[in-house]
């Protein structure tokens, strides 16, 4: 079988790669070494998160809100079977959509692992060793990232337990322990947190979701406290030990101090992801890994003219949207186009409530370069839209040029703010200024006039309604 482009992997970056390739023309098929399609995203990361997410806030609310509301009803129970039940049916909606996508491109879809025989010819083993080569003239690596497990506490899938397991659990913790206060701890945290247990979240470094301005960590802090989850920052874990039903966690302030020890029933450990390159045989074609990751240039191709990689198997920020964004770079320059990504406007989110959202500077990168700027922020509670629905959490933050008034990152915590900062990226992508978007009309009342205050406030400590 002969192809113009072969993608080895079918999560976000590889099917988007897949279909932007068939678009224009390419002779084009996909590898994938599970039954289904989506890859981590679809079937055990974004998409399943973001249902039992769901699922938890709309029992919270059932359990904590609905009364104030007018809304009386009898003490609601977590079903978690069915919880559980109605995520794999909405993973599966997605899944089979991909499925149909591929159809409907006439991408053909081959089921095994890949591996290089040389620069272009791949072969796929199936589940049952049956083995086919493939010839193509371009190859794109689209294979993603595994959990990582901490070196002294291997993943045993029953009680030290990554985020895949998280989603599957047959009961609600008693008491989870998380390791890991970054994007996927806090959210799967919080879910737990909503529908009955004790969490505990323990970080090594001094603030939760590190790689977001600090701001956003501390304002997340307030918010989750309030879910009645417990934090230690500043620590470092020594040892995880599963009894057999309960779980025995050691940690120690790396500043200095009193050990801590935590008992809990669970474990989930989410101190990052590595990027996973297994078994595609590399070495077969003079590539290899820095660091783990594929080696690419600023085309995303290797060092073999004709491989290319995207998404978290390379550099970057290992999101989604950021493979797909990847995935359509590497077609339209293989169909002779000039497309480009500008990585610092790919947008970050947590996917808590309040949600966190940022995109562009934050605030310590801005005093580590030197750059002149200033601050304009706005809180939730100052919002007509805010106060109606109950969503007092959260403040939008933005950070202009001291000089130029160009906005150099907006930084968002509150209800629906993984929407919001879609309009931060377009006013980023075409280099507003704070005074621009403050003087654009926001509809009222909505949660987006926070930016228009914010902005307001960047511009000349001017907010209308604070």
């Amino acid at each position: 079988m002969q192809y113009n482009v072969i993608v080895i992997g079918s999560g976000p970056g590889g099917y988007v790669a897949a279909i932007r390739c068939a678009q224009l023309g390419f002779k084009t098929a996909i590898i994938e070494k599970y039954a289904t399609l989506g890859g981590t995203c679809l079937n055990v990361g974004c998409i399943p998160s973001k249902a039992l997410l769901d699922s938890s806030e709309h029992f919270h609310n059932a359990a904590h809100t609905f009364k104030e509301h007018g809304i009386d009803i009898s003490d609601p129970k977590v079903n978690l079977t069915q919880m559980i039940k109605r995520k794999g049916e909405v993973v599966k909606s997605n899944v089979d959509g991909i499925a149909f996508l591929m159809k409907k491109n006439k991408i053909d879809v081959h089921t095994g692992v890949g591996s290089f025989v040389d620069k272009n010819t791949i072969k796929v083993t199936a589940s049952d060793g049956k083995e086919t080569n493939l010839t193509t003239d371009n190859v794109i690596i689209a294979t993603g990232s595994k959990p990582t497990p901490l070196p002294f506490a291997p993943f045993d899938k029953k009680r030290i337990i990554s985020s895949t397991e998280a989603l599957e659990l047959k009961e609600v913790p008693k008491h989870l322990i998380i390791v890991g206060g970054g994007v996927i701890g806090m959210e799967l945290g919080s879910v737990y947190a909503r529908i009955g247990s004790k969490v505990s979240v323990v970080e090594f470094l001094d603030s939760l979701i590190p790689t977001m301005d600090g701001t956003m960590g501390k304002e997340l802090l307030k918010a989750t406290r309030k879910l009645g989850m417990d934090f230690f920052l500043g620590h470092k874990v020594t040892s995880v030990e599963n009894k057999g039903k309960e779980i025995i966690l050691k940690a120690e302030p790396k500043n200095g101090g009193a050990a801590i020890e935590l008992k809990g029933d669970y474990c989930m450990v989410s101190v990052g992801r590595r990027p996973y390159a297994d078994g595609l045989g590399l070495d077969k074609v003079g590539i290899e890994l820095d660091k783990g990751k594929v080696p690419v240039n600023d085309h995303l191709q290797t060092k073999v003219a004709n491989i290319y990689a995207i998404g978290d198997v390379v550099r970057g920020a290992m999101l989604a949207h950021k493979a797909e964004e990847e995935g359509v770079m590497v077609a339209e320059q293989l169909a002779g186009q000039k497309p480009h990504i500008h990585y610092l406007l790919i947008p970050g989110v947590v996917y808590t409530w309040p949600e966190v959202a940022s995109v562009g500077y934050t605030e310590e990168q801005l005093k580590a370069d030197g750059k002149a700027y200033k601050v304009g922020n706005f809180p939730y509670k100052a919002l007509g839209r805010a106060r109606a629905s109950m969503d007092l959490d959260g403040l939008v933050k933005i950070l202009a040029d001291k000089i130029t008034d160009e906005i150099l990152g907006v930084h968002i915590i509150g209800a629906r703010a993984a929407d919001m900062i879609a309009a931060g990226v377009v006013a980023m992508e075409f280099r507003a200024s704070a005074e621009d978007v403050s003087r654009m009309s926001h509809a009222h009342p909505t949660y987006m006039e926070a930016v228009k205050e914010a902005c307001l406030a960047a511009t000349a400590n001017r907010p209308i309604h604070i």
